[in-house]
């Protein structure tokens, strides 16, 4: 009788401890305060940061819920926006993670908040968003003088400031979400090279054998006109691309027309013969007319090719680039009517019925598999 009531009592904790892991199983439930938002903006993500507050006074959970509200930010397009990381820095607790003694300070006090307002503050870096005065103070409040989110501040407001206005083109600090501004920033940042560079937007709906109704933004130089004259007439042109330019987290496709390279001329002049100088004809050209150099020294003319235009189209298609080359030579281009032209780019094979209606424009099937 004994030896049964020993048994009994043997067991009864693990039953228990059973029964009470299978409640507490049954009762956890994932609850995600984001989800239940019909509009995804700044004011419903920040209402959802003040609920948040008012539940709780001793703020419990807050890591988890700083985290889960870092990877909702661009959802609701709030991931450049100091204000929201401020509100989001408020929800820490205040004066309970200062480090009271050097061994606090230096052995990382409350590791896992710490690391928390770090990586805040590194998607703020990575979203190219400045701190600012407010919220040193609030990081001094929050992790004291000696906190590591404080370091990682002082890094940012170092570095951050000599970084910001050091590209030479100037970018607003909002994009433009029309593509045809997206691509006229391109365009005009590839083209920087050559300050007399023009950009053009046309419509594809000039060319009327087009069939891709679409815009092109272009951009050519009088000296890039110059030189597509001068190219011969039975050397093809070759439409390149598409390459990709990055304005910030935007990318924009464009293409580039190449032509033949200049022959260099050779020069048996002996400089140093002094018995026939003759006068210095002075400077080649004249104000309001472009003249091309004797040597091969212009920008546009490289290793590759010669560069005779630039565009970016709303398609990216075979037919809107054709429709282009249509374009250049209506507008003071007329070389073009006599010059084949290759494309390097891959596109269905629709397109071909076009090439028909012009036949100076050529086409390579062994180009186009490989390109």
């Amino acid at each position: 009788m004994a030896n049964f009531f020993r048994t009994i009592l043997r067991q009864r904790p693990t039953n228990l401890l059973i029964k009470r892991w299978e409640t507490t199983e049954k009762r956890v439930i994932v609850h995600d305060p984001f989800d239940n938002k019909p509009k995804k903006n700044k004011e419903s993500y920040l209402q959802v940061i003040k609920i948040f507050e008012g539940r709780d006074q001793r703020r419990r959970g807050h890591v988890e819920f700083i985290y889960a509200a870092l990877g909702r930010m661009k959802e609701f397009g709030v991931h450049r926006d100091l204000e929201v990381y401020k509100a989001l820095i408020e929800v820490l607790p205040k004066g309970k993670f200062i480090p009271t003694n050097i061994f606090q300070a230096e052995f990382m006090h409350y590791p896992k908040q710490q690391q928390c307002a770090v990586d805040l503050l590194e998607q703020m870096e990575n979203n190219g968003v400045m701190p600012d005065i407010e919220m040193e103070q609030m990081l001094l409040n929050t992790y004291g003088r000696r906190g590591i989110p404080l370091r990682k501040y002082w890094r940012m407001m170092y570095w951050m400031p000599k970084f910001k206005n050091l590209s030479p083109w100037f970018l607003p600090d909002k994009l433009p979400d029309d593509t045809l501004e997206l691509a006229k920033l391109a365009i005009q940042r590839i083209t920087s090279v050559d300050p007399d560079t023009k950009i053009s937007i046309w419509q594809t709906e000039e060319i009327e054998a087009a069939l891709d109704k679409t815009w092109v933004v272009s951009g050519q130089s009088r000296l890039q006109q110059l030189l597509l004259a001068k190219q011969p007439i039975d050397e093809p042109l070759v439409i390149k691309g598409p390459y990709n330019v990055y304005l910030r987290d935007q990318n924009v496709t464009y293409f580039t027309l190449l032509g033949k390279i200049r022959d260099e001329e050779k020069d048996n002049t002996d400089w140093d013969d002094v018995s026939k100088i003759e006068k210095p004809i002075g400077i080649p050209g004249f104000i309001g007319k472009t003249t091309l150099p004797s040597i091969k020294c212009t920008v546009h003319e490289q290793d590759d090719g010669t560069v005779l235009a630039i565009c970016a189209t709303g398609s990216s298609s075979r037919d809107s680039l054709l429709s282009w080359i249509r374009l250049l030579e209506k507008h003071d281009n007329p070389v073009l009517a006599n010059v084949p032209v290759i494309f390097t780019l891959i596109a269905p094979a629709t397109d071909i019925s076009l090439l028909e209606k012009h036949p100076t424009v050529q086409d390579d099937d062994n180009i186009d598999r490989a390109g």
